[in-house]
């Protein structure tokens, strides 16, 4: 019942909490057993409250094996806890995730930014759909983009007007029509002049 997490897991976790016991040999469930024991025992978990195996987790980080128990979904003497943790560092390794992360794995891993639409100019191409289609394709996937080329191309296929086919791939790759494009309805009614320059 307790999940694998690798220490990356770990290092996208910034916004949680909990306890890390280090050299957690042996089945986790009976960690997870003897934990809820001890702090049940210890007044640290408070109206039956008790850690699910579901939600604690096992990782590896070097010879150690590690056991990550969250406080979400638990109710806790936190006072209390931080005590007994302190007086049964020299046993269990207990320290907090908010320190593990940074002392030991280098830190939390920022959200990567969405990748950077690429840029290519419609003008100059010779007024084929499919050619302008390829060239954007390829622009999407050098720049990370393969889901977003796939869509696009299934969209563009499937539209069956150049004006709008345009507006489409302006949508994932920067054109000269991409501050401007809008819905078909409206670039119907102006017809082939609808991308004043």
């Amino acid at each position: 019942m307790v999940k694998q997490i690798t220490t990356d897991d770990l290092r996208r976790m910034r916004d949680d909490e909990g306890i890390i016991f280090q050299g957690c040999g042996g089945d986790p469930q009976e960690w997870v057993d003897g934990i809820n024991g001890l702090f049940t025992e210890a007044g640290i978990l408070l109206n039956g409250s008790t850690f699910q195996a579901e939600n604690v987790s096992v990782f590896q980080n070097g010879e150690l094996t590690c056991l990550l128990f969250p406080f979400e979904g638990v109710e806790l003497a936190v006072g209390k806890l931080a005590m007994w943790r302190i007086q049964t560092h020299g046993q269990f390794g207990g320290t907090w995730l908010s320190d593990y992360v940074p002392n030991r794995l280098g830190g939390f891993i920022e959200d990567q930014p969405a990748p950077q639409k690429p840029s290519m100019q419609l003008l100059g191409h010779d007024g084929n759909i499919f050619a302008i289609m390829g060239t954007a394709s390829g622009l999407l996937r050098r720049a990370g983009m393969k889901d977003e080329a796939a869509e696009m191309i299934d969209r563009v296929t499937s539209c069956g007007d150049y004006n709008k086919a345009l507006n489409i791939i302006s949508e994932y790759v920067d054109t000269e029509l991409s501050d401007h494009a809008q819905p078909q309805k409206s670039q119907k009614q102006k017809g082939m002049n609808a991308h004043e320059r």
